[in-house]
């Protein structure tokens, strides 16, 4: 019998450290979250603990090796059927510089497919200009896009940005609420099982497509990055993250291979999805207030070479921010 507690032992010994490790992570940061796989990793390990201890009571084990068993067991149970979220607190700073671009990174995957699902849009948008020019009004839902490219070029420069003048503030808000509402739809759609979230991409994507394509066959390539790119790579990534929320939420929807019930899977990403477009609102808040006040400001007013070396700063920013900021700091992960 001492032999098989021995061969017990050396089989699960791995398993027991490894739920040993993910308890103390979870007990030494009250905001800690595993996610969706770390959390069916974590209920399996708690289930194969559990298993072993009840076969214990077919071995000579030592009563020393029985609580502490007995121990990790009730600490799995503590934890899994806490309400860890009562015990959150926010703080701006720490949601802000690392939550959010943890969080973002967490699913990266489901950004990665929101990027890939835009690219395939703004392809056939293109695509479908170049053959059918004809039906540009019906790619482009903007009046200000449907005319000449060259003729919009040489009134806006002509204007000086004087057309928007006493109505910026007016104009970000409204900027504001229309990427505002794209965005919760992006995400909210997620709930038709990520149909609705990659119709939406996909959209926008055709929209984008086309516009480059029109600007650019127009020889306006100077003037459209000018234009586009000191809001642009704020407000597109915002929209992107956006989709990927709404891909989380299809994930979770879906809930393939988890092994949860779907109400625990809700309940795992529902933190990340508040995360996600939190950090959608306040992208989109800057990329409203730089479109207003800077976009629409061409040459002679601003030279083109300033704006579009404002938007690559910005992307970089932007770039090292979601990619680097939290990692020195403590994972939040899902609840």
């Amino acid at each position: 019998m001492i032999i098989d507690l021995e061969r017990f032992t050396a089989t699960e010994k791995p398993f027991w450290d490894e739920l040993e490790r993910l308890l103390k992570r979870v007990e030494d940061d009250p905001a800690c979250r595993l996610g969706l796989e770390g959390a069916a990793r974590f209920h399996y390990l708690y289930q194969r603990a559990s298993a072993g201890l009840a076969r214990l009571d077919g071995l000579a084990a030592p009563p020393e090796f029985r609580r502490y068993l007995e121990s990790l067991v009730a600490r799995a149970y503590g934890e899994i059927h806490s309400s860890r979220d009562n015990a959150h607190r926010l703080v701006p700073r720490i949601w802000l510089l690392e939550t959010f671009p943890q969080t973002f990174r967490r699913s990266i995957r489901q950004f990665q497919l929101a990027v890939l699902i835009t690219i395939v849009g703004a392809i056939f948008g293109a695509a479908v200009l170049m053959v059918a020019p004809e039906e540009k009004g019906m790619l482009l839902p903007f009046d200000h896009l449907h005319g000449s490219p060259a003729e919009r070029v040489a009134t806006e420069e002509q204007e000086a940005g004087k057309r928007l003048a006493g109505h910026k503030a007016t104009f970000s808000s409204s900027l504001m609420t229309h990427n505002t509402q794209v965005s919760i739809a992006c995400m909210a759609t997620g709930m038709t099982w990520g149909v609705g979230t990659i119709i939406l991409l996909f959209y926008n994507g055709v929209i984008l497509g086309a516009v480059v394509l029109d600007y650019l066959a127009a020889g306006q390539g100077v003037f459209l990055a000018g234009w586009l790119l000191p809001h642009g790579v704020i407000e597109i990534p915002a929209i992107l993250i956006a989709g990927q929320a709404g891909l989380v939420l299809a994930t979770a929807l879906i809930g393939k291979g988890s092994g949860l019930t779907l109400v625990a899977r809700m309940r795992l990403i529902w933190a990340d999805l508040t995360t996600l477009i939190g950090g959608v609102a306040l992208m989109l808040v800057w990329a409203g207030i730089v479109e207003a006040f800077f976009s629409q400001y061409h040459e002679p007013v601003l030279p083109y070479s300033v704006k579009i070396a404002f938007g690559v700063v910005e992307f970089c920013l932007l770039v090292l921010f979601l990619g680097r900021s939290g990692r020195g700091g403590k994972v939040a992960g899902r609840g």
